[in-house]
């Protein structure tokens, strides 16, 4: 349906990629243009600055939304997840507004479906378990009606809608309990299959999975369609809105998502956070003013260009900014040159101690399965470069652990990722590629936009 009321009436991205494939972090260069090496928020707990009261004042002030606020008067609405420890007491609670948005709701700390307490401007209001007056979809759904319904018509407005969906717990509506009962998780050519040739903690991981891993990556598969049903309500539910009220065609919309997921992928029950194209692709579709529908776009996108994108739509010269991304709106009417490549940047989480259900990993391992299959180490650090342009279609990565260890993709001729061609590449290519990342992984602002190893420019 999104791709119906959105997609097809204007313009798709395959090409979309976020510049770290875990929930905080992501969120963040969505909302402030950036990498998460200029943002400083480098995983989903406080300490990493989720959220935290370092990023309240460095980083928020300077959110696209807050700049739509203050140079656009626009009114600027936000409801549904904003940042994973939002709401920490540690950090100001629900209390905390950040700056730029006149009409706040958000939810307080992770993903939920029932049972949760959202910040209402500020003031906290608790959910129970009652469906039709607290399951979240819905209520946002609601709630951005109402909005569209009461704002001034004097000032143009922006709406920020983050469902939780279909993240876990994975909830569904009760009227969608039951769809899909044949649906399984794809079989792609990388399912359940060894990943020999990749870093450590994907060659740790049990091949074939256990029956019981793959009927939970099934069932979870098949839960987060059902969870989506209830989002496409809302997407309906806002879209037509807008129709009614005559606001459509003046309204640019944008749908997309803040990292990729992986369900059985070389044999990964299932999570984020890897540098594949299952974990760091996310979908990217935009309608409104001047743009024709039915367009397919094979450009490079990365979620750092949604800020600048939107400032651009409403009038703002985001090179003004210190954003990392460029805005897409020139190329959406197949204007001007583009880029070739992004950075993909993510710092892995461990615990200092032994899983006790996994001793034989040791410390600094975390996410893990009942069958020792852990998804996520300190050292699963990694920096990439993603390069798509006329000459390749590329993917160089660096982790930061003891052998320094190397993937290299060619997505061209391999596009499950199955071969690591970092020992047969050509020594050159992979020389010019390193020197890219370490420009990339400390670039800012204008710097991060220079032309890559394979643009023609």
């Amino acid at each position: 349906l999104d791709g119906k009321l959105i997609g097809d009436a204007g313009i798709t991205f395959p090409n979309t990629f976020v510049a770290s494939p875990l929930c905080c972090p992501s969120r963040a260069s969505i909302l402030t243009g950036k990498y998460p090496h200029n943002h400083h928020v480098i995983n989903n707990t406080l300490e990493g600055n989720c959220s935290s009261q370092s990023w309240q004042k460095t980083q928020e002030p300077a959110t696209f939304p807050a700049l739509l606020q203050k140079y656009g008067y626009y009114q600027t609405f936000f409801a549904g997840k904003y940042l994973n420890e939002y709401g920490n007491k540690e950090a100001g609670g629900v209390d905390h507004v950040p700056s730029g948005w006149d009409y706040w709701f958000a939810l307080e700390k992770n993903s939920k479906y029932y049972n949760y307490t959202l910040s209402v401007n500020g003031k906290a209001q608790r959910h129970g378990q009652n469906y039709s007056e607290d399951y979240l979809t819905d209520v946002l759904a609601n709630i951005s009606i109402e909005f569209l319904q009461y704002k001034s018509n004097y000032r143009p407005f922006f709406m920020m809608v983050s469902t939780p969906a279909p993240h876990s717990p994975w909830t569904a509506a009760p009227q969608y309990e039951g769809q899909f009962p044949n649906v399984k998780a794809p079989r792609d050519p990388s399912f359940n299959i060894h990943g020999k040739d990749k870093h450590w903690l994907i060659r740790q991981a049990k091949t074939p999975m256990a029956n019981s891993s793959v009927e939970f990556l099934d069932n979870a598969y098949r839960k987060r369609w059902r969870t989506l049903l209830s989002v496409d309500d809302l997407v309906e539910k806002v879209v037509k809105k807008l129709e009614v009220r005559g606001e459509l065609a003046n309204t640019y919309v944008i749908f997309t998502s803040d990292n990729g997921y992986h369900t059985g992928q070389f044999s990964l029950p299932l999570d984020k956070r890897q540098l594949y194209e299952f974990d760091i692709r996310v979908p990217l579709l935009v309608r409104g003013p001047n743009i024709k529908p039915n367009q397919t776009s094979p450009l490079l996108v990365a979620n750092i260009d949604l800020g600048p994108t939107i400032l651009d739509m409403a009038g703002y010269n985001a090179n003004k900014t210190q954003m990392d991304g460029m805005s897409f709106l020139p190329i959406m009417g197949n204007s001007s040159t583009w880029r070739t490549d992004v950075l993909v940047e993510y710092e892995g989480e461990g615990h200092n101690v032994s899983d006790p259900a996994c001793p034989i990993l040791g410390p600094g391992v975390s996410e893990c399965f009942p069958d020792c299959v852990c998804e996520d180490s300190y050292n699963n650090t990694y920096a990439c470069v993603r390069t798509l342009s006329q000459a390749a279609n590329l993917q160089y990565c660096e982790f930061d652990d003891n052998e320094v260890f190397v993937e290299v993709y060619n997505l061209t001729a391999d596009p499950f990722q199955l071969t690591n061609i970092a020992k047969t590449i050509d020594q050159e290519v992979l020389e010019r590629m390193n020197h890219r990342l370490m420009m990339l992984q400390s670039c800012s602002g204008q710097s991060c936009r220079t032309p890559g190893v394979y643009d023609s420019r």
